[in-house]
């Protein structure tokens, strides 16, 4: 295991108690905190925040997760400088109070003092619902169901559970080990997750409803990747971001390194997915790592402090140039084709368009490509749910509040909805779609 023992450990230890509670002390104390407002989740920081700085730790602790069954994994996925930290009104004359890291160290405060805030209904519910997907949307639905005593089964298609908590995010980040502790604190309210169990195939999700289940919460996440070239030619060391981290979830570090090690690597893409990818690489020892983005540094989708670290460990950006191919020899990648861009007036995204600049065309030599330019439903889908309206792309159309399908007793949530988005959107979805199930059972 040459390569392995650079993603095991997570690079962000996190607070310990005293960080933690010195962190809060800095907390204002707001009457109505903007930082709440700014959790997705709402997870609701101003109150855990407040608990902890009058060291109430226990029920800091059950404020989160309480309201949010992943607080741990949010805590240390989130983009909170985009969403809580940027509303935090100590910004005004500080920095913001350093919310992610004060939610994770409650998570793993609870575990050392063998804390678990969260009981088992007391009595159990006679109507069934099904969970088609163990993702952040699909844990959160379920854990927020079986609080009430909803039976709930969760489908998930994979070996194991967690979805792109397990099988998108490099293990440097986030353990497998944090993980499975809050995916127990699922199962802890009487979940239950059959893996290995997919739920395809003409009608598949459908036919749930017939087999005795009273609402279905379809929420598979999207694992088709979208490709540079429609074919997706099959050449050695080209990768998809999709596969490229699940491989290294499951521990195939060596088998990658054989590929990676020495080489010069391109990743194509501006989002978090891409700076997962292009710090992998530099860790299975590539010689140089290359970031190809089509837009500006300020356009990329990724959050600023990931691009600013990406830059300091050494990775080269390479902004306004398209890809548009590959240069092969043998079944081999030896380059990869790229045309300069310039911006242009703004899209529907309120970004300035990429404009290809005529007669720039230029090839990067590179031995290996990522592709991490974003996926998509799984092509036969549809077939799951043909009832269930999709648009063009492939989402299904839910409603917004309740996370409502066209189809009576059928939601649906997360990235299968929403396109590609973050962990702590995909759990409010998880809650709307719960509260929306228990209101239709109810009737």
């Amino acid at each position: 295991m040459k390569y392995a023992d650079s993603f095991k450990e997570m690079e962000d230890k996190g607070f310990d108690i005293g960080q933690a509670v010195a962190e809060a002390n800095r907390c204002l104390l707001c009457y109505d905190p903007p930082c709440s407002k700014g959790c997705p989740a709402e997870t609701d920081p101003g109150t855990f925040i407040r608990k902890l700085r009058l060291r109430n730790v226990t029920g800091a602790i059950r404020t989160v997760k309480t309201n949010n069954i992943l607080g741990g994994a949010c805590g240390v996925l989130c983009p909170t400088p985009l969403l809580c930290e940027k509303e935090c009104s100590a910004t005004e004359i500080d920095r913001p109070i350093q919310i992610g890291r004060i939610q994770r160290f409650l998570i793993e405060h609870s575990w050392e003092l063998g804390f678990q805030p969260l009981e088992r209904a007391g009595e159990k519910k006679k109507e069934k619902v099904a969970v088609v997907g163990s993702g952040p949307a699909g844990l959160s639905c379920a854990a927020e169901l079986a609080k009430d005593g909803y039976q709930v089964t969760i489908f998930e298609a994979k070996p194991k559970p967690g979805g792109v908590l397990r099988y998108g995010v490099p293990s440097y980040r986030f353990s497998e080990e944090f993980l499975d502790r809050e995916i127990e604190d699922v199962k802890s309210l009487g979940v239950e997750i059959q893996c290995n169990h997919p739920i395809s195939g003409r009608e598949g999700a459908e036919k749930l409803l017939k087999e005795g289940y009273s609402a279905i919460f379809v929420a598979p996440g999207l694992w088709e990747p979208m490709r540079l070239k429609r074919e997706g030619k099959e050449l050695k060391g080209l990768f998809t971001a999709t596969d490229f981290l699940a491989s290294l979830r499951e521990g195939k570090h060596d088998e990658l390194g054989k590929e990676i090690d020495g080489r010069a690597v391109a990743v194509i893409g501006g989002g978090s997915v891409a700076i997962d990818c292009v710090e992998a690489a530099k860790r299975l020892g590539a010689s140089d790592v290359y970031l190809v983005y089509r837009r500006s540094f300020a356009q990329m989708p990724a959050e600023e402090r990931e691009r600013i670290e990406a830059l300091q460990t050494g990775i080269h950006f390479l902004l306004l140039n398209q890809p548009v191919d590959y240069v092969e020899s043998d079944g081999s990648l030896k380059g990869l084709k790229l045309v300069r861009t310039k911006l242009g007036e703004e899209d529907a995204s309120g970004r300035r368009r990429p404009v290809e600049i005529p007669g720039s065309e230029w090839v990067l030599d590179v031995g290996v490509v990522i592709e991490a330019i974003g996926s998509k439903p799984a092509s036969d889908s549809k077939e799951w749910y043909p009832s269930v309206k999709t648009n063009e792309k492939g989402l299904i159309v839910a409603d917004e509040e309740t996370r409502k399908t066209n189809v009576d007793g059928i939601f649906a949530g997360g990235d299968i909805v929403r396109g590609p988005a973050l962990v702590v959107e995909a759990v409010q979805d998880g809650k709307l779609a719960a509260r929306a199930i228990k209101e239709y059972l109810s009737k």
